[in-house]
């Protein structure tokens, strides 16, 4: 990962298995993981050149070359780290591992990261702050929205609609022209044959909303 032929170098926010095979894709273009930073760290060290620390670190080394990304699963603290921080849009890197196969026709938001093995066809958008998982697949004409987690293995075929922060559980298959509403969780292994409202969990073949969050 170069930027004008410079090695892009990145921050993550997040110290976990995530955040692992984050950097096991930004290596794969060959940028550099410059720290690790983590509440659950109360004082700074340096692991294997890394830095890891405390998150408020960051007002430290935040530098005009150096780029972030949120490396959480979950999409609720993503997006609250993200409020917390109230960096600007494009100080957010777009990580995308070398062994994807992604259309020229895709668009892809700041501070998404697309793991190994993926593929992502023809006039696809892909929100910020996304996450498009080991292996799965993102037919034609998909629109995933901000904060949304698409699980290893999952399948969305054409002319998916994914809201905000909703989750695809590993392993699950969209049927073409579905929606699915903002901050709704879709489990492993189901099958979506039919929209799916906001605010809802949905489970099964077919799946069938098993739980309603009230707000």
């Amino acid at each position: 990962m170069r930027v004008g032929g410079i090695l892009e170098k990145i921050i993550l926010i997040g110290d976990s298995g995530h955040s692992k095979v984050i950097e096991d894709s930004v290596k794969s273009r060959g940028g550099l993981v410059i720290a690790k930073l983590d509440d659950k760290y109360q004082k700074s060290i340096y692991e294997h050149q890394v830095l890891k620390g405390p998150i408020n670190r960051i007002e430290e080394i935040l530098e005009d070359d150096i780029r972030v990304v949120i490396a959480i699963g979950s999409n609720y603290i993503r997006k609250q780290l993200v409020e917390r921080l109230a960096l600007p849009l494009e100080k957010y890197a777009k990580v995308i591992h070398k062994s994807t196969i992604i259309s020229d026709s895709t668009e892809i938001g700041f501070g998404t990261v697309v793991m190994p093995g993926v593929i992502v066809n023809a006039d696809v958008t892909i929100g910020n702050h996304a996450i498009v998982n080991t292996n799965c697949v993102i037919e034609h004409d998909c629109i995933i929205g901000n904060y949304v987690h698409v699980s290893p293995t999952a399948t969305l075929t054409g002319n998916v609609v994914v809201g905000e922060g909703s989750h695809i559980g590993a392993g699950a298959t969209v049927i073409p022209g579905i929606e699915i509403g903002s901050w709704t969780n879709v489990g492993a292994g189901s099958s979506v044959i039919s929209n799916i409202e906001s605010n809802t969990t949905a489970v099964g073949v077919p799946a069938k909303v098993i739980k309603r969050e009230v707000f």
